[in-house]
């Protein structure tokens, strides 16, 4: 490496990600962040001990969205026997979406104060509540009430299990979890009500089960989370994380994550053999106790104040996150039009469709996320390693922009197919084809948005990621209330030739940022530092240059 390409000039987001041994084919991916001595600190931990973190945080980000959105399979049901109309139906997911805004400046800025297991356990009791609500509730008035509250508890399903992938894993691997958390958010979108659909049109059960059933597994996963859920927030223990030196039959280890003898690179290619030296030396610290590592609260002296506000200032400030939050918060927009049309126009001539018919439905666009969340994040992940070995080993975030250009295509693709032959009365196997087309490109899109913010800024991610979900649901909320009336005054056809020229349109974005993205992070980089010293955030291995 050049003098030139020294870590400690980099830009914000950009990392030095792989090394290639002048005069050899041996490469090495450089561990980043860079694990401490502690045996408790999160990156450190074991695969099994990651493994039942993450998997709860996707469990938890599943029945979020399920509680979500179940409730369009029984319409009809809601119709007869409520006296409930389509707008009733719209304004209930508005207030879901307007609680997810709302919340996430609210609560957010506790999980930086107080820690990410007691933000989970809060959550998932409110959530609970809200299922057994639902399952009896009988006026518009109250489900518009319960879809606020079930807002507001789920709130913190997105930006908390982002940071949680920040907590528990390294760079090279970002791509791959957010797929997994975004996989799991669409399997509750549209996973949810094909289990739904069934149980609404179960004469020995009604759709007030569908309720029950998942209040059954709310209380599970509160459990769950309760008992297993290790707090992943670190707080060091006194030990150092960076520049550090082993001695174990002659090893050196340099503290960016890379093993070597003598001085010299080891052949070896995975993060597992570059992470020993610091599990060997992890040894000699005493791992906490299961009553330690399930504490209700991790508290820090962090100000508190101030993450309330800053999050609308970092909107504006940083351009990654402004990309981000207008990108997911499109995507998110269209994809909550393309399910509210779908459960509302499929029951009529026609299609003619009852709850199961709906749900079932839904398979198109699950299989589209499904084969996006099975390819694109590990290709994603192979990618930026392929680059940034021909960049000298120096990874920077707009690599991952490629993915989004055919993905955007796709989404403006579905979305025309879906509405036009919607609006035509097309075979539905066509409209489900059209759904699958925009869930592919709906995976990735998330995906690479999502992942791009957290490789920019991770030391400022919990003020990015308010931002993000807060425009992102705001965007989905005034969709929902003005979908009705725009659907209306425009018709389905022209609705979502609309939708897709739009999402189309923003292709801009990715190309703008592969052009000037780095540029703008340089310029952006002090007040980067003000902004991450403010935090005081513990991995001194992150903090920017000066």
């Amino acid at each position: 490496m050049s003098l030139h390409d020294d870590p400690a000039s980099f830009p914000p987001g950009t990392h030095l990600l792989g090394n290639t041994q002048a005069g050899t084919d041996k490469k090495d991916i450089v561990l980043t962040p860079t694990p401490s001595a502690d045996p408790d600190d999160p990156l450190n931990w074991s695969s099994l001990r990651k493994g039942i973190n993450f998997g709860l945080c996707c469990t938890y980000v599943l029945f979020t969205f399920v509680l979500l959105d179940i409730s369009s399979v029984a319409y009809l049901y809601y119709e007869y026997e409520l006296k409930l109309s389509y707008a009733n139906l719209n304004q209930a997911s508005g207030a879901g979406y307007a609680g997810l805004a709302i919340g996430c400046l609210f609560f957010i800025p506790c999980v930086h104060k107080f820690g990410r297991r007691p933000l989970y356990l809060i959550s998932a009791i409110v959530q609970f509540a809200c299922a057994i609500w639902y399952a009896k509730f009988t006026t518009a008035g109250e489900m518009v009430t319960i879809a606020l509250l079930a807002g507001l508890a789920g709130s913190i399903s997105e930006a908390i299990v982002m940071i949680t992938v920040v907590d528990l894993f390294f760079v090279h691997q970002h791509a791959r979890m957010n797929g997994i958390f975004i996989f799991m958010q669409s399997l509750g979108t549209l996973g949810g009500p094909i289990a739904a659909g069934y149980i609404v049109v179960n004469k020995s059960l009604g759709w007030r089960w569908m309720w029950w059933f998942i209040a059954i597994f709310l209380g599970i996963n509160f459990l769950c989370v309760l008992f297993f859920f290790e707090e992943s927030k670190y707080v060091p223990r006194g030990v150092s994380a960076v520049k550090r030196k082993i001695e174990s039959k002659g090893n050196f280890y340099d503290g960016n994550g890379t093993a070597s003898e003598n001085g010299e690179k080891s052949d070896g290619s995975d993060e597992t053999q570059a992470q020993a030296p610091a599990t060997m030396e992890a040894q000699a610290l005493p791992r906490k106790s299961y009553r330690q590592r399930m504490a209700l609260v991790t508290k820090t002296d962090v100000p508190i104040l101030q993450n309330f506000y800053r999050p609308l200032i970092v909107a504006v400030v940083f351009p990654a996150v402004t990309f981000a939050a207008i990108q997911y918060g499109l995507i998110l927009a269209w994809f909550s039009a393309t399910v509210s049309a779908g459960s509302n126009f499929l029951i009529y001539p026609p299609y003619s469709f009852k709850a199961n018919a709906i749900g079932l439905f839904n398979i198109g666009g699950f299989i589209g996320t499904l084969l996006a969340a099975c390819t694109a994040p590990f290709l994603n992940d192979w990618l930026v390693v392929f680059l940034s070995r021909r960049n000298k080993g120096v990874f920077e975030p707009e690599m991952r922009l490629w993915f989004l250009f055919p993905a955007i295509v796709f989404n403006s693709v579905g979305s025309w197919v879906f509405g036009i032959g919607l609006a035509r009365g097309w075979y539905w196997v066509i409209l489900a084809v059209g759904n699958g087309i925009f869930g592919f490109g709906f995976m990735i899109t998330a995906d690479v948005a999502l992942t791009y913010l957290t490789d920019c800024y991770p030391l400022i991610l919990n003020d990015a990621l308010i931002s993000v979900v807060f425009v992102r649901n705001g965007f989905a909320m005034i969709i929902k209330f003005a979908f009705t009336p725009w659907l209306k005054g425009m018709g389905i056809q022209n609705t979502f030739i609309l939708i897709g020229v739009i999402s189309l349109v923003t292709i801009i974005m990715p190309a703008l940022l592969m052009i000037f993205g780095k540029r703008a992070r340089i310029s952006t980089a002090a007040k980067y530092r003000e902004f991450a010293a403010r935090q005081q955030v513990q991995r001194p291995d992150l903090q920017p240059a000066h």
